[in-house]
């Protein structure tokens, strides 16, 4: 059986017709959008009004004030007592003594060094005072600023930090085993310098003279002393200490 088109309902009879109002339309939409302005940005300014913040309105501003607070009234005075004194003047009878001088009797009269003398000068302190009774001891450099109850620590503990800063054993006296203490006595002199080095060994078998020669060596290297002195004087001050040689 053959099917038969009809012409009427056929969708291909008009579609050119179509496309041509279709390509229409689209031309004119873009037309349009093209040629349509949008409105220019406008820059919006506020206005601020520059206020003092510490200034108010005297409309604004309420004082309160606190309640008026009254002080009790003071109590009233004491009334004063009025002594009366009776305007009399004793006058006491004092008994008077009378001394007779007998014009023939010797006076005697007390020179001032009967009764007292003055104190020794400075003409009187020797210049030599032993280490242990001296005022004020030498002192060796950084203990000037130290209390006068820590002189004597500072002055020992300078004095052992030395000795263990130049002690050096003896090589030949240590090779033999020599050991034992050497006493060593020096003057530190009024101006605060090391002289008159005296050293002697004790219960040194061998080798004494190398032990003595390095204790002498030691002491020649001390430093200059603030020099020691009595009652403000600048002396010499003797002063010994051993020094003890042992292999360990």
């Amino acid at each position: 059986m053959e099917v038969k088109k009809n012409p009427n309902v056929d969708p291909k009879r008009n579609s050119t017709l179509f496309f041509q109002i279709g390509l229409v339309a689209v031309l004119l939409l873009t037309y349009v959008g093209i040629e349509l302005k949008s409105e220019d940005p406008r820059v919006e300014t506020e206005n601020f009004a520059i206020t003092d913040n510490l200034a108010l309105d005297e409309e604004d501003v309420i004082l309160t004030l606190p309640p008026v607070q009254r002080l009790p009234p003071p109590p009233p005075p004491a009334p004063e007592v009025i002594e009366v004194v009776r305007n009399e003047i004793k006058i006491e009878k004092e008994k008077i003594e009378v001394s007779e001088v007998d014009e023939n009797k010797p006076v005697v009269v007390v020179q001032a060094s009967e009764v007292g003398s003055t104190g020794p000068s400075l003409d009187d302190i020797p210049d030599e005072m032993p280490f242990a009774i001296i005022e004020q001891i030498p002192m060796f450099p950084g203990c000037e600023g130290v209390a006068k109850n820590k002189q004597m620590d500072c002055f020992n503990e300078k004095m052992n930090a030395h000795i263990k800063k130049y002690f050096s054993y003896p090589e030949r006296a240590a090779e033999n085993g020599s050991q034992g203490s050497v006493a060593v006595q020096f003057m530190i002199d009024k101006d605060g310098v090391v002289k008159d080095i005296q050293v002697r060994g004790r219960g040194i078998k061998s080798d004494a003279d190398l032990l003595e020669k390095e204790a002498e060596r030691i002491i020649s290297k001390l430093p200059k002393f603030t020099p020691g002195k009595q009652r403000g004087k600048a002396v010499r001050v003797k002063y010994g200490l051993p020094i003890t040689f042992k292999l360990q």
